[in-house]
């Protein structure tokens, strides 16, 4: 068996223990773990477990993978390991999406997600145009410097609705929100979402072998007869959409996108037909581990985007400090 083979075998083990161990994880009925199995026969437990933990462990799973994977493709199409929607501006984007759609339609969990997509992609076709009107470096860095700019836009405009919101429940949603989290699931919540990601996920999945093609320059590319230009155009908004879509449910999540696709090459290599599944299988493990220690450590919840961040600034700082794991795109 391949080493790549034997890997993956090896991750996807390791997903099903991370999932029975965060079932069986929380404060009911006497807090830490608990095996999930044995207490079916207590109607409160499986309530619990079903409508409670279940929707909330496939939205982190899912998420996860959606944040990993919308990070690889980032990077594999600009040819920057140090690329993820984060830099571009999406997430800024969707965050001003989201915070005034809460202001102005605070009921109405449709018209938050529609408008954090709609602001994501508008953030990416900002940084994008804006990019190709500056003179100053070299492509990647005119986008880089792009996203910054286009983000900090957004984020002062954040700040603005923020202070137009009602301090009393307005302003705290916007506030728990930018901090990231998922303890508002349920099956309602996860089934508006829930499609729009599988999609993605299945779309780059199946498509995973033309991502190796956008890590070529494009005169060789163009040489070989192949035009990748509607093909990184689509899989740039297809990322963005299935990015924005998780963000509007659980807020800013950071590092995910950025330090997932790093593991995921150090273990199955640069081929994005292997290096992609075990992205999206490393993004699943990451958050769902990450949300299952935010709900259980303390007996308040620690934000999501809080544990992310923590954990993927270390494990960065490992990875730029490591002489052994090299990062090719």
């Amino acid at each position: 068996m391949k080493s790549s083979n034997r890997a993956l075998f090896i991750t996807i083990f390791a997903l099903l223990v991370v999932v029975f161990f965060s079932l069986g994880s929380g404060r009911y009925p006497k807090g830490g773990f608990t095996n999930p199995f044995g207490l079916l026969d207590d109607p409160l437990f499986k309530s619990v477990l079903l409508e409670v933990r279940l929707p909330r462990i496939i939205l982190a799973l899912t998420g996860g993978a959606v944040l990993a994977t919308s990070g690889f493709v980032f990077q594999m199409i600009f040819a920057n390991p140090l690329i993820e929607p984060g830099f571009l501006g999406v997430s800024q984007g969707a965050a001003f999406g989201a915070a005034l759609a809460i202001l102005l339609f605070p009921f109405s969990s449709l018209i938050i997600q529609l408008s954090a997509s709609f602001f994501g992609l508008l953030a990416l076709f900002l940084s994008y145009h804006l990019a190709k009107r500056f003179h100053f470096g070299g492509w990647i860095l005119r986008l880089i410097l792009s996203g910054i700019a286009v983000g900090a836009i957004f984020s002062s405009a954040l700040s603005t609705i923020k202070l137009l919101a009602t301090p009393g429940s307005s302003l705290q949603d916007i506030t728990f929100w930018m901090m990231g989290g998922l303890y508002n699931s349920s099956w309602k919540t996860a089934w508006t979402i829930l499609p729009i990601m599988w999609a993605s996920l299945l779309f780059f999945v199946l498509l995973r072998w033309r991502i190796n093609l956008f890590s070529l320059d494009d005169k060789i590319t163009f040489s070989l007869g192949i035009a990748v230009g509607k093909e990184k155009t689509l899989f740039l908004i297809v990322a963005t959409v299935a990015t924005t879509a998780f963000i509007s449910v659980s807020g800013i999540v950071g590092w995910v996108g950025l330090i997932i696709p790093h593991l995921a090459r150090g273990v199955f290599g640069s081929d994005g037909r292997k290096a992609l599944p075990g992205t999206l299988l490393f993004g699943s493990i990451f958050l769902l581990i990450s949300d299952t220690l935010g709900r259980t450590l303390f007996s308040g919840e620690i934000p999501l985007g809080v544990i992310t961040s923590f954990f993927g600034a270390v494990i960065f700082i490992g990875v730029l400090s490591s002489r052994q794991l090299k990062v090719k795109l």
